[in-house]
């Protein structure tokens, strides 16, 4: 095992235990858990509980399927950081929420909209380093927020995402998939390239 396996292992496995506990044993209600919008500000801790929880079996299959494509596209850019996957994880979940309250503070000011519904699960942060690693597969990537991770640009892996993200837009159309959760995860990680 490498020393850069170690952030992936627990990532998996915190999401594996989440599920453990409050699906298969049931010692946490999951509802405590879910980001409903409406209860964010009072409740600030959902914005990070949200995307360890998942819907179901399938729905956490699939999320760990997500971490590891993204492992596979980190190695093939050639990572050089111990926790590059840990940072951008806790990075990510506040910069996708900011995108989701604004597109919730646009719709209610200029449609008189107010959302309510309850979002759940790791899939936007997947899209998030699916934007991230793309814009990386074209370009390259030197440093995440003044830690070296030295990305290289590879055109392979650049025509795999894009065929990733292609299919992920069409399946965020389901009854039951979060359009919004997996479009504000894909800009939060385009826009964290940027910086």
């Amino acid at each position: 095992m490498s020393k850069y396996e170690l952030q992936y292992i627990l990532s998996a496995s915190l999401l594996i235990l989440v599920f453990i506990f409050t699906d298969l044993i049931r010692v946490f209600d999951k509802e405590f858990f879910l980001f409903i919008p409406r209860l964010i500000s009072d409740q600030p801790y959902r914005i990070l509980s949200s995307v360890i929880v998942h819907a179901d079996l399938n729905h956490l299959l699939s999320n760990l399927g997500g971490i590891i494509m993204t492992r596979y596209f980190l190695i093939k850019l050639g990572i050089e950081s111990k926790f590059f996957y840990l940072r951008f994880i806790l990075i990510c979940s506040f910069f996708n929420f900011f995108i989701i309250w604004f597109y919730e503070r646009i719709l209610s000011f200029f449609f008189n909209i107010y959302p309510n519904y309850a979002a759940l699960g790791f899939s936007g942060i997947i899209y998030a380093l699916f934007g991230f690693l793309m814009l990386s597969s074209f370009y390259g990537k030197s440093y995440f927020l003044g830690s070296k991770i030295s990305l290289k640009s590879n055109y392979g892996v650049q025509k795999l995402l894009k065929t990733i993200c292609f299919m992920g837009l069409i399946f965020s159309f389901l009854p039951g998939v979060s359009l919004l959760g997996h479009l504000s995860g894909f800009i939060a990680g385009c826009f964290l390239f940027l910086i």
